[in-house]
């Protein structure tokens, strides 16, 4: 069984609603022609708004779509209603609030055994950064701080890399004193195609947009620029 993740370091729906790329790429990936795909809005508080433009999005597209509220719970049996799905899409937000909600609910457990059954994880912003290990987070107040995630992905994170006044600074601060683990930073644009916890691909929905690894030698960060395939290219 092919276990995937695929982090957005920014973009989809809600970042930018006239370009599709990614997300037609994250629905490609599915294990069915027409896969049913939850959109999880929970670092945003479950926001109406977002929701919406998730249901207005993705009608254009070939799949079946739901959501999975934690604020206001639809379903009868949580894990019944997640493993059903093809593809779990998790919005942006607050990832301090999300990963304690679905620590909580065990909603954390559940997803690990979607990935483990196919299911496909996805993200952007804080809904990329809970798939790895830690990641940079501003999720607790002013300024940037490490965060422990889910695990399901080796290393540590930075969504929004160039794009976020501070944040590659930060990133690589942190690296290099060793509160975070080594890494990956994605740019807005950037999504990174996990298969079995191994990074498989690098794409993008911008021409200009990068990836990078971030590595801690002799106590200094270094930082090295991986060249996303460009989607529409």
């Amino acid at each position: 069984m092919l276990r995937q993740v695929i982090a957005l370091g920014g973009g989809g729906f809600s970042m930018e609603p006239n370009n599709p790329l990614l997300d037609r790429y994250v629905l490609a990936q599915a294990r069915r022609d027409l896969p049913r795909v939850c959109f999880v809005p929970t670092a945003s508080g479950d926001s109406d708004g977002y929701v919406g433009r998730f249901y207005e999005h993705f009608r254009a597209h070939p799949c079946v779509t739901s959501h999975l509220s934690l604020f206001k719970p639809s379903f009868a049996d949580l894990a019944s209603f997640v493993l059903e799905q093809d593809v779990i899409y998790v919005g942006g937000g607050n990832t301090r609030n999300l990963l304690v909600l679905w620590r909580e609910w065990g909603l954390d457990d559940i997803l690990r055994r979607a990935w483990h059954e196919g299911i496909v994880l996805a993200g952007l912003s804080a809904g990329s950064i809970c798939w790895f290990e830690q990641g940079l987070s501003d999720s607790f107040g002013p300024g940037w701080s490490p965060i422990t995630g889910l695990g399901i992905v080796p290393g540590s994170h930075c969504p929004h890399y160039s794009d976020e006044p501070g944040r590659r600074d930060a990133y690589q601060l942190l690296i290099a004193e060793g509160r975070l683990r080594e890494g990956i930073a994605a740019d807005d644009g950037v999504a990174l195609h996990y298969m079995d916890s191994e990074l498989a691909k690098v794409v993008s929905s911008r021409p200009d947009a990068g990836a990078y690894t971030v590595s801690n030698v002799n106590g200094g960060a270094v930082e090295h620029r991986l060249q996303p395939e460009y989607l529409g290219g």
